[in-house]
């Protein structure tokens, strides 16, 4: 098969094999009480529950009115206990529905709709009111993926079966154990979006799962519709932008959507779960994910109910860590989150928890910038890290916002290059809250001034 790749990136210790031949598991035992934010993933949400509800497993727990909104479910059947905030993944508090099992099996699923005879609008409907959100990390809101700007049209539905990051391994598995629900859920998105091919795009360390998703694809009648691509194995090729760029030789413009080039991406663990919305009526209240690294002595691919906290895992004996952990991460280890310990909750977008020893984690101290341009080289988005990060650190956003920081999607490959550890990902994080604080600012401010200076709407001779 012809090979696939991109300008830059990165070749970090893939880690794979440390959970990829374990089969995804459901725990005989888990803890009895989740803890479910509000919101994951778009506009903010209310609760519609609350202390003291009985509610059923599926049955909403919070929504709003917002197009960008996106409801959640209880993952358990029970009774709410509370609702507060908790410490989420990013390590900021948020609030949450804090539900106790009772241990019944009473559920509030909705019924089983055939997408292929539904209008467009009800089938978008369908897949909001199942509360899908991307799986892959970012959780934007998957119906608004599906329904994309006047005048796009969408050619091709990517599924992004990449998984770069170094660890994790959870579409590996689905795609070994579920290949058609992959297939079920790309023919569901192209039927929606009226896109004339499907691309199932896997890096070469996936190579044997090839002849698995084209058996799918046969059974599934979909040849000549979806086909599978091989991507050389670089981190990090599952973003985006390089994606389109590697199978397409398309490029999203600065500031646009895939929708703009005639793309629409899916993550495999979100177009399986749009097939589930559909054939089972099942909302997204399950959460597939990777638990690895060297301080897990029992990395393993599992099916948790979402809310479930990390930490109750760990106490419970279901995950099995060793006393030398230095680091705990929500993700993977190039753009996931560091946390402060493994008290937070496992939401719709947490595709794996990493237990890190020192040795893995690489915590160094940051050294001065020795312009060496590794970073440039080394940058996918074809950006200048290094001119970014001297203008930052001289205070001028409006040079770093020349320099692309805005265009940065914060991957990691020019910090995991730098020869001194300089925190090039931080530093631009920091930026751009900067710079969109001072957008905002000057918003306000142009308002302010456009209110004084508006004519009186009051009458008069």
């Amino acid at each position: 098969m012809e090979m696939h790749t991109f300008k830059g990136g990165v070749h970090p210790p893939e880690r794979k094999e440390l959970s990829e031949l374990f089969s995804i598991e459901t725990p005989k035992t888990l803890p009895k009480t989740v803890s479910i934010p509000l919101t994951m993933g778009g506009a903010p949400n209310a609760p519609v529950v609350k202390a003291g509800d009985k509610v059923a497993r599926g049955q909403v727990i919070a929504d709003a009115a917002h197009p960008m909104s996106i409801p959640v479910h209880a993952s358990v059947a029970g009774t709410v206990k509370k609702i507060e905030n908790r410490i989420v993944t990013g390590n900021a508090e948020a609030p949450c529905v804090i539900i106790e099992a009772d241990g019944s099996d009473s559920t509030a699923f909705l019924p089983p709709l055939d997408p292929f005879t539904w209008p467009k609008a009800d089938a978008v409907k369908r897949i909001r009111d199942a509360g899908i959100v991307g799986m892959g990390g970012a959780a934007f809101p998957t119906p608004v993926k599906l329904n994309p700007p006047p005048g796009t049209k969408i050619e091709y539905v990517l599924a992004n079966a990449a998984e770069c990051e170094p660890y994790l391994t959870i579409d590996q598995r689905l795609m070994t154990e579920k290949p058609g629900r992959l297939i079920d859920g790309i023919a569901i998105a192209m039927h929606i979006t009226g896109a004339r091919e499907g691309k199932i795009a896997l890096e070469e360390n996936k190579a044997h799962l090839v002849p698995v998703l084209n058996q799918a694809i046969s059974d599934m009648g979909q040849e000549g519709n979806i086909s599978v691509v091989l991507c050389r194995t670089k981190y990090p090729q599952g973003c985006e932008k390089n994606l389109v760029q590697s199978l397409l030789s398309r490029e999203i413009p600065a500031g646009g959507l895939p929708a703009h080039i005639g793309c629409l991406i899916q993550n495999t663990a979100t177009l399986c779960a749009i097939s589930e919305a559909f054939r089972d009526g099942k909302p997204l209240i399950d959460r597939p994910l990777t638990v690895s690294g060297n301080g897990c002595k029992t990395p393993k691919n599992l099916l948790l109910p979402i809310g479930t906290v990390v930490s109750d895992l760990v106490e419970g004996n279901v995950i099995d860590v060793s006393a030398d952990v230095a680091k705990v991460i929500s993700g993977g280890p190039m753009m996931g989150f560091a946390m402060q310990d493994a008290a937070f909750p496992v939401a719709k977008n947490t595709s794996g928890v990493l237990f890190l020893t020192k040795a893995e984690a690489r915590i160094f101290g940051e050294g001065a910038c020795l312009g060496c341009g590794r970073c440039v080289d080394a940058c996918p988005c074809r950006l200048t890290p290094v001119l970014i990060q001297r203008a930052l650190v001289a205070e001028d956003l409006d040079s770093a916002l020349k320099y692309g920081l805005m265009d940065c999607m914060e991957c990691g490959s020019c910090a995991y290059s730098c020869p001194t550890h300089v925190k090039l990902v931080q530093r631009f994080k920091v930026g751009k809250s900067l710079l969109r604080a001072r957008q905002a600012a000057e918003k306000a401010q142009a308002q302010a001034a456009a209110a004084a200076h508006a004519p009186s709407q009051k009458g008069g001779n």
